[in-house]
């Protein structure tokens, strides 16, 4: 197993879910002569992102996003991107030599909000879980490929790479995609829980026994992940679909705050505000008091209404 440290060919994406369905992975690829000569950019201090989603085929999902340099370093290599209409968020954390990771975070969150949203939009409420998952699976490759690209041609870019959160609500239903150590939460009913597994070297130490969670908040292996976006050729993303509650609270982070921060204070601090926004800067102070040794990337997705208050006729109307 490779291990690459820090934080296949390109298929299009119909507008119609039925022709994308029949290109599959049977359509040529498109590949990349070099990198993209517009690199997306970002403030090194702090991006910031408040937006309700307004689409007619998903619940009104409240979102809030947002990047922060952290106390230790002087260049911010984390992205955000939400895309409220249709309902899609993106977290990415960069890894590389000068700027490189900046490169490479910036471009996977830019790509996929590009592509996965332009899609969504417009196959609308018609296209199938099974049709999301595959759409997200290509949009990633695409952007793997890409970032996989500008690399190789070019010296200063050798080596980036980025982890990745993807999110999609599909009326009671979420599709969350990852790659790396960048993790998804929920909080439901007061409790929080993780619904990413870390592909890391800590994870794979702590599944075969060799060490506790608990030694893992101290291991020396801390930013060692066993997949990436950009590093190699090809790469796997993982998804998983989950019910959505009312006042479900889902939260995507970078390991700038989840190594900060442990669940329970996490939970605390979530619980403590209404406001999404409120939420996301005590999150992100916390961390840096706590240290900000990396870069502090958050995203929030908030479902509407409470479970003491939700009721039948509430939630029917977003069945399938």
């Amino acid at each position: 197993m490779a291990y690459v440290r820090g934080k296949r060919h390109e298929r299009r994406l119909n507008g119609s879910h039925d022709k994308w369905a029949q290109h599959g992975q049977d359509s040529e690829p498109r590949h990349n002569d070099g990198p993209p000569t517009d690199l997306p950019s970002r403030p090194a201090a702090a991006l910031l992102l408040q937006l309700t989603s307004v689409s007619q085929t998903h619940m009104p999902i409240e979102f809030f996003g947002a990047t922060d340099t952290g106390r230790a370093r002087t260049n911010n290599e984390d992205s955000v991107a939400v895309d409220a209409h249709n309902a899609l968020a993106i977290l990415a954390d960069g890894m590389g030599g000068y700027n490189a990771g900046e490169v490479a975070s910036g471009m996977a969150t830019s790509f996929i909000q590009t592509e996965l949203g332009r899609w969504l939009e417009e196959v609308g409420d018609s296209a199938t879980d099974p049709e999301v998952r595959r759409a997200m699976d290509i949009c990633v490759d695409n952007a793997n490929r890409a970032i996989f690209n500008a690399a190789n041609a070019n010296p200063q870019y050798s080596g980036m790479g980025t982890t990745l959160v993807v999110l999609a609500f599909r009326g009671t239903r979420v599709l969350i995609g990852h790659v790396g150590d960048s993790r998804a939460y929920r909080l439901r009913g007061g409790r929080l829980m993780q619904l990413t597994r870390d592909h890391s070297l800590l994870q794979e130490q702590i599944d075969a026994g060799l060490i506790t969670p608990e030694q893992a908040s101290f291991s020396a292996n801390k930013n060692l992940v066993t997949r990436a976006v950009g590093v190699e050729d090809t790469v796997l993303l993982e998804i998983h679909q989950h019910e959505v509650h009312p006042g479900d609270l889902l939260l995507l982070c970078s390991d700038g705050l989840s190594d900060m921060l442990d669940d329970e204070s996490i939970a605390q601090l979530l619980q403590g505000y209404d406001s999404l926004d409120e939420m996301g800067a005590a999150l992100i102070a916390a961390a840096n008091d706590a240290g900000g040794k990396d870069n502090i990337a958050v995203i929030l997705a908030r479902a509407p209404g409470s479970p003491a208050a939700a009721t039948k006729s509430w939630w029917a109307p977003f069945r399938r």
